[in-house]
């Protein structure tokens, strides 16, 4: 098993009202060349977690950062009119809460470590659209 020190929280940067998951987002990475999603869960719109790659295999989802951490996914993240925006649903929030809490606790992750992609060193985007460590530990 690899050793995993870092969650890494992320948006599908999709509309309201498309509602996808692993199965979408797996073709679009597949269609960039890559060999699987680029993540490890995808929360969907309703609350759901679905599995992406599995932990023990290096996800491809914050470049240089990878080898060390888990990814998680929030489908939603863009406006209707195509800018970034926090409007994610609260089911999708309680079931992040839940998630990053049990892999914490699995992988002796401390909260310092939980980041949004945009908290990372060299990241110019504002995925997932809201300051994780206030959302998660406030």
């Amino acid at each position: 098993m690899r050793k995993i020190d870092t969650i890494a929280v992320h948006c599908a940067y999709t509309k309201p009202s498309q509602d996808i998951g692993v199965i979408e987002i797996r073709r679009w990475h597949k269609a960039k060349g890559w060999r699987d999603i680029g993540y490890h869960y995808v929360i969907r719109r309703d609350g759901t977690v679905e599995d992406g790659r599995p932990n023990q295999q290096m996800g491809a989802h914050v470049k240089g950062h990878n080898r060390y951490s888990l990814g998680i996914c929030l489908v939603g993240g863009m406006s209707a009119q195509g800018t970034p925006e926090d409007n994610f649903t609260s089911k999708q929030i309680d079931a992040l809460k839940i998630l990053v809490d049990a892999l914490m606790d699995l992988y002796n992750v401390p909260e310092r470590r939980v980041l949004g992609h945009r908290d990372f060193p060299g990241v110019n985007k504002e995925c997932p659209c809201f300051d994780t460590q206030e959302v998660l530990f406030a």
